[in-house]
């Protein structure tokens, strides 16, 4: 509650709300005693009314993605083999951003990226968003043992240690600077994530086919030290994620472009709006006032798409390792 003046100023949306509780409060109040009442026939309709509801979501998108993943999916990759080279990007950005992460992974990750930047063969730029010096030792060093050809290119950006969307919105500068070409493609890599044989070449190509798509991302393993207990666990949680984001690619849509690794149109990164949407994006509140966000910059850039009115991939035959 806001006051202006004399006058008093509810926050947005309240009458909904308030109406929708009433509505759900006398619904309740209507319904006959036994209803509520556990081991009754009613009782025992109503929640097996609610099970079956729940439940059909899950059912819902398993055979949502069974359908992307046989039948709409191949179809796209079939298409992506037969266009060949016609559907690569002149151009191909690989933004990391790293910040204290552990030397092994961090050494992993690198390797990886520059090496798949070498069997791409297609011009790509390596931009390096890290914050303390030895991580620009270690990231040259690297670049350098590889021996890369002239087409590969690195760029460093160095950034104070306010956070991953700083370290992103420079990144994207830094891509901006460079006047990138309409087709190229940028993809964003978290600084744990391992790149996979062939993604850039697997994944590229669908921007060319697909005109309305403005980013895509991919499955995702993870690699767990621990417990079998917590590898199975983890295993459990990114077969479900596999599902219900194939479920959610028949529509052309994500639940989320993970940070992890996505993959966008360099015409869409590029943009002021773009960057100041993921260094800046803030709730109003109207009682704690500006609430900035401090992650979820996977949200940000979705939310952008999904504003503009673009189109989402997810490439389920395509993994990357965390």
């Amino acid at each position: 509650m806001a006051f202006a003046g004399n006058s008093i100023r509810l926050p947005e949306g309240i009458g909904g709300f308030a109406l929708y509780t009433a509505v759900l409060a006398a619904g309740a109040c209507a319904l006959p005693p036994l209803t509520l009442q556990a081991g009754s026939h009613q009782f025992i309709f109503l929640i097996g009314t609610l099970a079956t509801w729940r439940y059909s979501w899950g059912l819902t998108h398993f055979a949502r993605a069974l359908i992307y993943q046989k039948r709409v999916f191949p179809r796209l990759r079939q298409a992506a083999e037969q266009g060949g080279n016609t559907l690569m990007p002149s151009q191909v950005y690989l933004l990391i951003t790293s910040f204290r992460i552990e030397s092994d992974t961090a050494i992993a990750v690198f390797r990886e990226t520059v090496r798949e930047a070498i069997a791409c063969d297609i011009p790509t730029t390596i931009v390096a968003s890290i914050v303390e010096a030895a991580d620009e030792r270690m990231t040259v060093d690297i670049f350098r043992q590889m021996a890369p050809p002239p087409r590969v290119n690195l760029k460093i950006v160095r950034i104070q240690g306010s956070g991953k969307r700083d370290g992103l919105a420079q990144g994207f500068r830094a891509i901006s600077r460079d006047a990138p070409p309409l087709d190229a493609v940028v993809a964003v890599i978290d600084g744990d994530t391992v790149l996979s044989e062939g993604l850039i070449r697997r994944s590229a190509c669908f921007f060319a086919l697909m005109p309305a798509i403005g980013a895509l991302t991919t499955d995702e393993e993870c690699e767990v030290s621990g417990s079998r207990l917590m590898r199975e666990w983890h295993d459990l949680r990114f077969a479900q994620r596999q599902m219900l984001m194939s479920s959610m690619g028949l529509s052309r849509r994500v639940l989320t472009l993970t940070g992890r690794m996505s993959m966008f149109r360099a015409a869409i990164v590029t943009q002021p709006d773009f960057i100041a949407q993921i260094e800046d994006d803030h709730l109003d509140h109207w009682r704690f006032g500006r609430l900035k966000f401090l992650t979820g910059d996977d949200k940000s850039s979705w939310y952008w798409l999904l504003k503009n009115g673009w189109e989402m991939l997810y490439v389920p035959d395509v993994q990357i390792k965390t």
